[in-house]
């Protein structure tokens, strides 16, 4: 299993920006994608950005496109999304996941994955 552990999370005004992290350790060798999901309370996880582990590869969803950065720190077993000009809408819980299987391209569905982090809370006010 992979463990997954995110920080960076917190309360920004809108318009600012944040860097999520999320540390990956265990069987680090096993991770082929490294994707970051968001889910409001009531609604289903959303796709947000993905990475392959090589960092050769990466996918955003649409609706977040030209504001998000993923990338990959491979020394640190690390995954960044970075976030600009925050929008209210866009707080919610953050989650990292790992996939430890090979696929064609970055998958986005969230059942795709196998590991979690716990999530954390980014607040964005007005």
């Amino acid at each position: 299993q992979v463990q997954l552990v995110e920080s960076g999370g917190g309360l920004v005004r809108a318009g600012g920006s944040l860097r999520l992290s999320c540390a990956a350790s265990g069987r680090t060798f096993s991770i082929y994608t490294m994707g970051w999901f968001r889910q409001a309370p009531g609604k289903e996880r959303e796709f947000v950005a993905g990475v392959s582990w090589s960092g050769s590869s990466t996918y955003y969803a649409d609706s977040v496109k030209g504001r998000i950065t993923i990338s990959r720190d491979n020394a640190k077993n690390t995954v960044y999304l970075q976030i600009n000009n925050l929008k209210p809408e866009d707080t919610t819980d953050y989650y990292c996941a790992a996939r430890r299987w090979m696929s064609a391209g970055i998958a986005s569905g969230p059942t795709a994955y196998d590991d979690w982090g716990q999530g954390m809370q980014v607040t964005v006010s007005s």
